[in-house]
């Protein structure tokens, strides 16, 4: 393990990504970036690291557990980014990874070292300073400092030169910023409207006043504040209250936060010319992610802001602003994400830092509006982070008046049965149950009793289940409710399969996936087609079932459901065994349990007695070794291939795993700023590099991220990497 450690602003995670990508090769399976500045909740850590690694948490089983259980076989590199608020949190699952996984590097990015015996620690100085005592402006030139404010200064004005008449401007300021690349880049960027000279002239006495703060704050910390307060006080007033305000956001924000957050109703037109504005002093950056232009404050930046927020008076303000307004967004995800529910997962993930911030804050204060707000996201927690949102339930309904919330009983019961947990499904259901009798809501009284009936059915409860059922039949058939029409068709089906009566599967599954189809509930169809197939499977009708196992693969993966991609592997497998086909059969079994491991599933008896004869049969037919081979070889395969195998897909052209020296899928304008990615450049600074507008490199690094599948620019950096000539 190896830290590096500096000040804020001096380039530690733009280092980390150029050594990532150098050191790429050395790591067949993979270079992993985990980026922590914008997790403030501790118990997050793992789960964030199990993200980034591409994994999800289904199961009941710690995080970090199951991160050393991924890693125990590896050879990767773990880059975790940004370690200084976390140091106990991350120092913990760092020894813990490194125990576990011989195979495994890890290169962190901190204000300070982590304190572990495994750590090597290498502190990361500012850039070499100018020299005072020369006036050759060649030597000056070489310095790193001074080339540092060339180019910010060159992108910034579009025709910076080091000259005779600046050279001792600059190296004033540089030397006086003591070479802190963030502070260089926040002075630079000032050509645009002043020469250095005037620069130096503005920052002069101003900026000696600003380091004579703490004689205990570290030189360089006082510098780096120094140089962002000076920037902040040349805005004007209303970039200043844009600036402070923006740091109260958790993560990555998009252009409508801002309007309704951070600005009036009166002025919330003026949103795009303010944050464009910051853009262009460098005090926020525009990123992309997945095609959507987003922004974010460097963490420095975001501590100045919030420190003056709180000086302003005006940080509960932002807070109830941001728990306004996420509430109201997530309650929209709850009204509508049955029917439009790609959108809303893809919105969730993008703002889910902030959502989180918003609902530790609720939870803190013990404030029923945390239940309101956790319940809202059902469908995220189901499909992305089924461990997380148990385990928050868990703490919020501990607290407060939880047992007079059906809604939030639910879910956390709904969350239960999909970890197996019939215990904790049946306990908070019952609870549900009850309040929904006693305030009257009998679409939710009817859902909580179907899915009731599902955890006594896999308690072995068949009386209680039957019982459940009834009741909720009964409930449906004199409203017109159709979440909890397609409930009681779910709870049917899977009562059905898990009890061997796959005839009972079909009656209910069958309109159930009708229903689904016509309202464009995509969760509801995927289960009722894997139900569908499971009792078509059982029936021997083998073609019926894999034509409800591919298109509920197709639909799960387009969700990212990797539990019901998990299942449904298993199902194709099963198809492929009685097809006669035991090679296919064995790797998508392989397959099937490389991603039940990854999201901690736990299959349930409907899958598993369709599982324990295909799988006797394909190992037959095979024998035991190649059996095993085969097996093996899909328990490597990556699950996008695993996916398109069982779809019978080949692997598109542009797809960066078919091959890893094929050739590459972007143009060549594309791999220019691919590999300046690599370096950690800006678009800003790429664009200066290329002669190129910021636009235009921003059109590139879009088009490299859609043709390669990725939402991040540290996995294109990361792929320039493995793919450098």
């Amino acid at each position: 393990m190896v830290s590096l450690v500096g000040p804020g602003g001096v380039g530690k995670t733009r280092l980390s990504l150029r050594l990532a990508g150098q050191l790429s090769r050395n790591f067949p399976d993979g270079v992993w970036f985990v980026e922590l500045a914008e997790v403030r909740d501790p118990t997050l850590v793992a789960s964030t690291a199990l993200a980034a690694l591409g994994l999800r948490e289904h199961g009941k089983g710690d995080p970090v557990a199951a991160l050393c259980a991924q890693v125990q076989d590896k050879r990767l590199l773990l880059v975790l980014d940004n370690c200084e608020h976390l140091i106990a949190q991350v120092g913990q699952l760092a020894s813990r990874v490194l125990k576990s996984g011989p195979g495994v590097r890890i290169l962190a990015t901190s204000r300070e070292p982590l304190g572990l015996i495994e750590e090597h620690v290498v502190p990361l100085p500012p850039l070499e300073l100018p020299p005072l005592d020369t006036e050759d402006l060649g030597k000056i030139r070489l310095n790193e400092a001074v080339q540092l404010f060339m180019e910010r200064a060159a992108a910034a004005s579009g025709d910076f030169e080091l000259t005779g008449d600046n050279r001792s401007s600059v190296v004033e300021l540089c030397r006086r910023l003591d070479g802190i690349p963030l502070a260089i880049e926040l002075a630079a960027v000032r050509t645009r409207a002043l020469t250095p000279a005037q620069i130096c002239g503005r920052l002069g006495r101003r900026f000696s006043l600003l380091t004579g703060g703490s004689p205990a704050a570290l030189p360089r910390h006082q510098t780096l504040q120094a140089a962002i307060k000076w920037s902040y006080e040349l805005l004007d007033e209303q970039e200043a209250h844009m600036l402070r305000r923006l740091s109260a956001f958790a993560g990555r924000f998009q252009m409508d936060d801002v309007e309704m957050v951070c600005l009036d109703e009166d002025s919330a037109s003026a949103a795009t010319e303010l944050l464009s504005s910051l853009v262009d002093k460098s005090l926020v950056v525009r990123d992309l992610a997945a095609r959507t232009p987003c922004y974010r404050l460097h963490e420095s930046m975001r501590e100045f802001g919030h420190l003056h927020l709180v000086e302003t008076g005006e940080i509960d303000w932002m807070y109830e602003r941001l728990a306004t307004h996420y509430t109201r967004r997530c309650g929209q995800f709850a009204a509508e994400g049955r029917h439009r529910l790609l959108p809303w997962l893809f919105w969730m993930e993008l703002e889910a830092d902030n959502v989180r911030a918003v609902l530790d804050r609720l939870t803190l204060a013990g404030n029923p509006a945390g239940l309101d707000l956790a319940a809202s996201l059902m469908y995220f927690w189901i499909t992305r982070a089924t461990s997380e949102g148990a385990r928050r339930f868990d703490r919020l309904l501990d607290t407060g008046d939880g047992g007079a919330h059906p809604v939030a009983h639910f879910v956390r019961g709904f969350l239960a049965v999909l970890q197996n947990d019939p215990q904790v499904a049946t306990r908070n259901l019952l609870k549900g149950i009850e309040a929904a009798r006693v305030q009257g809501l009998d679409a939710l009284l009817a859902q909580l009793l179907a899915m009731a009936s599902i955890a006594s059915t896999m308690s072995n409860h068949p009386g209680a289940a039957r019982r459940q059922l009834e009741e909720a039949k009964a409930i449906t058939a004199g409203i017109d409710e159709v979440g909890a029409t397609l409930m009681v068709h779910q709870a049917s089906a899977l009562n059905g399969l898990l009890n061997g009566h796959p005839s009972a599967v079909i009656a209910s599954a069958t309109p159930g996936a009708a229903m689904s189809r016509e309202i464009g509930d995509q969760y509801s169809l995927v289960m009722m087609l894997m139900n569908l197939g499971l009792a078509t499977l059982q029936l021997g009708r083998t073609t019926d079932a894999e034509h409800h196992f591919l298109e509920a693969l197709a639909i799960a993966r387009d969700l990212d459901d990797r539990v019901a991609q998990c299942y449904l592997l298993g199902g194709l497998g099963c198809c492929a065994s009685r097809r006669q086909e035991p090679r296919l059969a064995a790797r998508l079994f392989g397959a099937m349990e490389t991603l039940r491991e990854e999201a901690g599933a736990t299959l349930n008896t409907g899958i598993s007695r369709a599982l324990d004869p295909a799988t006797a049969t394909a190992a037959a037919a095979l024998g035991p070794s190649r059996f095993a081979a085969e097996t093996a070889t899909g328990r490597s395969l990556e699950r996008a291939a695993a996916v398109r195998l069982a779809l019978g897909e080949k692997p598109p052209p542009s797809d960066p795993s078919a091959s890893a020296t094929g050739p590459a899928p972007l143009g060549r304008r594309e791999l220019e700023v691919a590999r300046l990615v690599a370096q950690g450049c800006t678009n800003k600074e790429i664009g200066a590099r290329l002669f190129l507008s910021e636009r235009t490199v921003e059109s590139h690094v879009r088009n490299t991220l859609n043709k390669l599948g990725f939402s991040k620019r540290a996995q294109i950096a990361a792929w320039a990497a493995a793919h450098a000539d």
